[in-house]
């Protein structure tokens, strides 16, 4: 692959209720702290939508391989605290959904 690592990107794609946005990112900012708290954590970059759907964050970060994709979502899912802060969140979450991509070097 012309001297390149394969690479994955996660994406979080969460579409979010309009009248919660104060609350919602209120609490996206508790994730950035937990990520930034520990170096276990996949530390990702946040985006939000200028298009459609509005009020919709995006969550991205890039892994060196799929095992580190999957390590990394075992470790959300298995941290009590951002189990919590999901739960927290979920409440003004109108839908989500999880990509994973393969970058191509062509």
């Amino acid at each position: 692959m012309k001297g390149r690592d394969v690479s994955y990107i996660l994406l979080f794609v969460q579409q979010y209720q309009p009248s919660a946005a104060e609350a919602f990112l209120k609490l996206e900012a508790e994730f950035k702290k937990l990520e930034r708290s520990s170096p276990e954590f996949a530390q990702g970059r946040r985006y939000l939508s200028e298009g459609e759907p509005a009020h919709t964050l995006l969550w991205e970060c890039e892994f060196a391989s799929l095992d580190d994709v999957q390590d990394a979502l075992k470790k959300m899912a298995d941290d009590p605290t951002h189990q919590a802060l999901f739960e927290k969140q979920l409440r003004y979450i109108v839908e989500t959904r999880t990509e994973i991509y393969k970058t191509l070097d062509l």
